[in-house]
């Protein structure tokens, strides 16, 4: 599925919108430019249908996994839906 993103200019906040063709377990794993994981957010088990809205996509709060606010910079997420991957880059700005 497509994949684009929604940033908030104020805060390393963003939101991860994607389509699931069918029911599938949804992870979102984002690296930094170095290759080392970031974030893993576990969203579960997700029903086949759009979630491109802010209200549904994935939200990412800007924090590493120890709860640390991320540097600005360029990041690249893994999106893995069942056996579907996707990759992506995406910029962080504060």
């Amino acid at each position: 599925g497509a994949l684009s993103k929604f940033p908030n200019p104020f805060n390393p906040e963003t939101w991860l919108p994607y389509r699931l063709v069918t029911d599938s377990p949804v992870t979102f794993r984002i690296y930094n430019v170095q290759g080392q994981l970031t974030r893993e957010l576990d969203v579960g088990l997700q029903k086949a249908g759009d979630y491109r809205t802010r209200s549904t996509a994935a939200y990412w709060d800007g924090r590493d996994q120890v709860g640390e606010t991320v540097s600005s910079g360029v990041y690249f997420y893994t999106l893995q839906a069942g056996t579907f991957q996707a990759n992506r880059r995406m910029l962080i700005l504060k």
